[in-house]
């Protein structure tokens, strides 16, 4: 059986196999019950990973080309193909015809193999490692007391309680002058930017992003209907005249920028860069969504301050969450804006899901609240340091000039650029094979080569065997 895939396409694997195989189905080559080979066996012919074929044997279900029981493999169906059995929906119909665009292929490769991967090192994921969570800090806030009447109370906007603790933590934190009633709690900073492109956004509005970005791996720009345009990012982040360029062409409507310890490249918008973004903002009416999950992880002792500090027009929209420097599972974040936003959001939201569960707000509450906060944050920043340090000495111990990459100031991640011609697809293939996990730069708008490595996900005696891991299935594409 002869398999042709181009793995430069930019069509993903797993639909190619599939489009080969209904192809094969329709000629009669597979006839009706007749046996597909087992997902290992595919596999390894065709050198992919099985949770792919296991995908496109799922998709092959779901339109009813095949029948699948467990311990007798995978058939093509027995009735005449093209034509469902009676009462059978196709779902691949409505699965493809759906407006909300699924998580890209390569992603979704990574987090299934997140999900099973056993003794192995998982360096994609931007979270931090259980070993960083203030366990005492969250057990205390479990067990405070609850008061009942709470629980019969939904809030459009956010718990009143946790909304003035946000406006009280930003100020100290931040710098950021609001009240409560200009904060909207979301459940995390995702559904946030959701709510911002699904509410603010039109079809067919030109948006600009920084290149490369985290916006890049977030279908929900595209679900929007929206075009989205990249701004380069440089060693002081982007360059501010790059925006006007932008709105000349393409009349762009909303800028997003992660100014601090930006994902995936670690940079800080210089101190210059923006103050001319917020004059250029102002001067074209051009509002900004800032993305700040991490400023508050400086690991060189100079604190950040967001854009919204210094915002004297209020055209920042600024996102955070208790997400990267607490736990991703507490699942909490805001937006902070102007009130008349905050209240088109807040709206949304709650047709969503009619407020959120009150409990994580109480939780965050006391976090923010408690004197052990502080603590934590100053622990978090020394080990955090630690592990960069040990993961750039390391890369550049093992790897040498087959890889560079600048030592970021903080955040959680390193940038690095392989020094020679890579194939991200093949790449992240043979590192699943050495049981090593890592974001290909492709899948935030880089070309193919560059990496980022998560190092709040390792300990420092974890950190060798990690990159040697990754070597090896580097050195066997050279």
């Amino acid at each position: 059986m002869e398999w042709t895939l181009n793995r430069k396409a930019d069509k993903p694997l797993y639909q190619q196999i599939y489009e080969i195989i209904e192809e094969r189905i329709a000629y009669g080559e597979f006839p009706p019950g007749s046996l597909l080979p087992s997902e290992r066996k595919l596999a390894q012919e065709l050198s992919v990973n099985r949770m792919t074929i296991a995908h496109v044997y799922d998709e092959l279900q779901a339109s009813g080309l095949v029948e699948r029981k467990k311990g007798s493999g995978t058939r093509v169906s027995t009735h005449k193909w093209g034509i469902l059995p009676k009462g059978v929906t196709n779902w691949r119909r409505y699965i493809e015809s759906g407006s909300f665009i699924p998580t890209y292929p390569l992603i979704k490769k990574i987090r299934d193999e997140a999900k099973q991967m056993r003794d192995g090192f998982n360096l994609a994921s931007g979270e931090l490692s259980s070993d960083l969570f203030p366990n005492s800090l969250l057990q205390s806030s479990f067990t405070g007391q609850m008061v009942s009447s709470e629980l019969g109370s939904v809030h459009q906007q956010g718990h009143p309680l946790f909304r003035e603790a946000i406006a009280s933590y930003v100020k100290k934190e931040h710098g950021i002058n609001t009240t409560s009633s200009s904060v909207l709690v979301t459940s995390g900073a995702q559904q946030a930017l959701y709510l911002i492109t699904q509410c603010l956004l039109n079809p067919g509005d030109a948006v600009a992003i920084e290149a490369p970005s985290y916006s890049y791996s977030l279908p929900l720009f595209q679900s929007a209907g929206v075009r989205i345009y990249g701004l380069q990012v440089d060693k002081d982040g982007i360059n501010p005249d790059d925006i006007v360029k932008l709105y000349e062409k393409y009349q762009i409507r909303m800028i997003f920028l992660n100014p601090t310890f930006q994902s995936p490249t670690g940079t800080v918008l210089s101190e210059s860069r923006r103050m001319k973004v917020l004059e250029i903002s102002a001067r074209y009416g051009i509002p900004i969504v800032e993305d700040d999950p991490v400023s508050l992880i400086s690991l060189e002792g100079e604190k950040q301050f967001p854009l919204k500090s210094i915002d004297q027009s209020g055209n920042v929209l600024y996102v955070g969450s208790l997400s990267k420097v607490v736990a991703s599972s507490l699942r909490v974040g805001w937006v902070i804006g102007p009130q008349s936003v905050i209240n088109r959001l807040s709206d949304a939201r709650h047709q969503i899901d009619f407020g959120l569960s009150i409990f994580p707000q109480l939780i965050a509450t006391k976090i923010l609240q408690s004197s052990q906060y502080e603590n934590h944050l100053q622990r978090l920043r020394e080990e955090l340091l630690e592990r960069r340090n040990e993961m750039a000495l390391v890369l550049k111990e093992i790897l040498g000039d087959r890889i560079s990459f600048t030592i970021p100031s903080g955040g959680l991640f390193i940038w690095c650029k392989m020094n020679g011609k890579v194939d991200d697809h093949r790449l992240v293939d043979e590192a699943i094979k050495n049981k090593f996990l890592y974001m290909p730069g492709s899948v935030y708008g880089a070309p193919n080569g560059y990496a980022r490595f998560t190092y709040a996900r390792l300990k420092k005696e974890e950190m060798r065997e990690a990159v040697l891991r990754f070597a090896d299935a580097l050195l066997k594409l050279e």
